[in-house]
């Protein structure tokens, strides 16, 4: 009887370690994008920061531009600069908003 016990708990033990193994998280590695900088592609991410707030109708946060518009923070952040420059966006309270 002893020895059924011993057999079933070893069985549920080994049951356990495997499953756990099962269930062990990936680590996910994120990946560099590399940003062309020159003035098309530049021209491009402020259009798409443009297109993102005007759909918006509110001031966003470069998260919530970049996520939006599909691009990256750094592109979104390329664009801004080009809107800025150009006096099409302003500062709202740590947010960005057309002008």
């Amino acid at each position: 009887m002893a020895e059924k016990k011993v057999a079933a708990t070893k069985a549920a033990t080994e049951k356990k370690t495997t499953v756990k193994r099962a269930c062990a998280t990936k680590k996910t590695i994120a990946k560099k994008t590399a940003v062309v900088i020159n003035a098309e592609n530049v021209g491009f991410r402020a259009g798409d920061v443009y297109q993102a707030l005007a759909a918006a109708g509110k001031s966003l946060s470069v998260a919530e531009i970049a996520k939006v518009a599909n691009i990256s923070t750094e592109e979104v952040l390329l664009g801004i600069g080009w809107l800025f420059k150009e006096g099409k966006v302003k500062e709202q309270e740590d947010k960005i908003v057309l002008a």
